[in-house]
């Protein structure tokens, strides 16, 4: 029997909003091009009723989901055996409905730091970089960066308590790789950073750069975890002030690519679907978020 043949395993994305997501048009392009046989679909979850969702989801045959805002929380809890980065994270943004129990994974951070790495071009060895917010965007990517092996980390956040707090989350794993970790609150954010990663919710709340221009420099990388529209304020400022602004899009393409090894033991090409999405972006399909 050929991929063709047998029945499609379900997937899908689980949200609320989920109507704007990306990642059917991403998990369709990895099937057509692996030969994995797989039906990936969004799947809206009320505010208070993500857990009954999914339950009912995997019982009804489906595999595995990906977990979008607001209820990257309540799928660690969910998750009876969670990998190592989702333990660090403490957030799971991908489910694998096993049979003798279910598994919960975070790809953010490997798709953010592939992105970086391989896409941008931007090795984070010896770099400094500025993580700007301490929710669970910042979260779920700190421990990736951390394993690049930068020379320092500064997160800084509007309550100052909050990114004190994740860094100390994070320190063991600081001192493992060499990487010193430092907190402040966004008014004291170091300048001339190499490598500027806004995962607050300014962009999404449509207030612009969060920090000082002092924290840019002539070649700086700046990335917003967004896309389109609500990365668009972000990426103006950066470029406006010398430095190269960078969306969410190749992180999403990135992290997806994570998450269907996760689920089907492979790992896709990933050039092919981020050159078709940006493709459609530029002609006008633009809706922003990052899942």
């Amino acid at each position: 029997m050929t991929s063709h043949d047998r029945p499609a395993d379900r997937y899908a994305v689980v949200g609320h909003p989920v109507e704007h997501s990306r990642s059917p048009r991403i998990h369709a392009l990895f099937a057509a091009q692996t030969g994995e046989a797989l039906d990936y679909g969004r799947l809206l979850a009320p505010l208070d009723g993500f857990e009954s969702t999914v339950r009912a989801f995997a019982a009804g045959g489906a595999r595995g989901c990906n977990v979008t805002v607001p209820f990257k929380f309540e799928a660690f809890q969910l998750a009876e055996r969670r990998t190592p980065r989702a333990e660090l994270a403490g957030a799971v943004n991908t489910l694998r409905f096993d049979a003798d129990g279910w598994w919960g994974d975070n790809t953010d951070g490997a798709g953010l730091v592939r992105d970086l790495e391989h896409n941008a071009a931007r090795p984070l060895a010896g770099l400094q970089l500025l993580l700007i917010g301490a929710g669970g965007a910042a979260a779920g990517v700190l421990g990736a960066l951390i394993a690049a092996r930068p020379a320092r980390i500064t997160v800084v956040n509007r309550s100052p308590d909050k990114a004190s707090a994740l860094v100390d989350s994070h320190a063991e794993l600081g001192r493992a790789h060499g990487v010193t970790l430092a907190s402040a609150a966004l008014a004291d954010a170091p300048a001339a950073q190499d490598v500027v990663i806004n995962a607050s919710s300014s962009s999404l709340a449509g207030s612009g750069a969060p920090v000082d221009a002092r924290v840019l420099k002539p070649g700086t990388l700046a990335v917003d975890l967004m896309y389109g529209p609500a990365a668009q304020g972000f990426l103006d400022w950066a470029r406006a002030h010398g430095a190269q602004g960078r969306d969410g899009l190749g992180m999403l393409v990135e992290q997806a690519a994570e998450a269907f090894c996760f689920w089907r033991g492979r790992r896709p090409d990933t050039a092919p679907a981020l050159a078709a999405l940006r493709a459609e972006l530029s002609g006008g399909a633009n809706h922003g978020s990052k899942a």
